[in-house]
């Protein structure tokens, strides 16, 4: 796809979801996706490989969360894989501080080029665990807005979420469009402290893809042994 038909097709779908982007960005996405598309031939990162569908199932589905993000807070993307929606949400609001993180090194070094490549601003990868890297004093209950895509079942991800947000923050758990483990999740909320503020179901533009986005407002501190180590929120989730 050259960048003529991947400007007309981003802007319509953006437009669509009600979010403006400049031409400047729109060439920032496009370079985005050709070396998401090029690294992959290497090391996989996306199984979705049709311009049309990276536009719609990884730039738009980024952007949905973007009006959850207010100017100048600290925003970190747990477990961001091939940069989302880290990297689309810090192409659209380059003033705010994104923090990308990710257990696999190649990835990490696929997002610094991207960084790199695409000037950006106010970003930066760290490679880690997230139950590691939550336990960390100088992360710990430091950021605004925690957010991830895909990533477990919503009381395991509140589990890696919770703890790196502070008191009067928000998570982001984009989701599909099953509600199940909304329910399962209830004792998470209660002992990590979070509560449901706002369940947004939206419907990708153009198509029948259904997501749920799930704001959490952290009403208290987590208990120090939230996170447990690595590996046990999975194998041993909350309930």
């Amino acid at each position: 796809m050259d960048l003529i038909d991947f400007s007309k097709e981003l802007q319509e779908k953006a437009n669509q979801i009600n979010i403006d982007i400049q031409k400047e960005q729109i060439e920032k996405c496009y370079h985005y996706m050709n070396l998401l598309l090029e690294w992959n031939e290497k090391i996989n990162l996306t199984a979705i490989t049709d311009p049309k569908e990276v536009i719609l199932k990884h730039f738009i589905d980024s952007f949905t969360i973007h009006k959850y993000i207010e100017k100048k807070k600290k925003v970190i993307d747990v477990g961001t894989g091939a940069g989302f929606p880290g990297i689309p949400i810090s192409i659209l609001e380059q003033d705010i501080e994104m923090t990308l993180l990710d257990s696999l090194q190649k990835r990490i070094q696929f997002l610094e080029e991207v960084i790199q490549s695409l000037t950006l601003q106010n970003i930066h990868t760290i490679h880690a665990r997230v139950e590691e890297f939550a336990n960390n004093k100088k992360e710990r209950e430091t950021y605004d807005v925690a957010t991830s895509r895909a990533v477990a079942p919503l009381n395991v991800l509140l589990e890696y979420l919770l703890p790196l947000v502070k008191v009067g923050g928000i998570c982001i758990c984009m989701k599909g469009s099953r509600t199940e483990e909304i329910k399962e999740a209830k004792n998470a909320f209660n002992i990590l402290g979070g509560k449901i503020e706002k369940i947004e179901k939206i419907t990708l533009p153009n198509s029948d893809i259904q997501r749920n986005i799930i704001i959490v407002r952290k009403l208290k501190n987590t208990p120090p042994k939230y996170p447990r180590k690595p590996g046990t929120p999975s194998k041993e989730p909350i309930k």
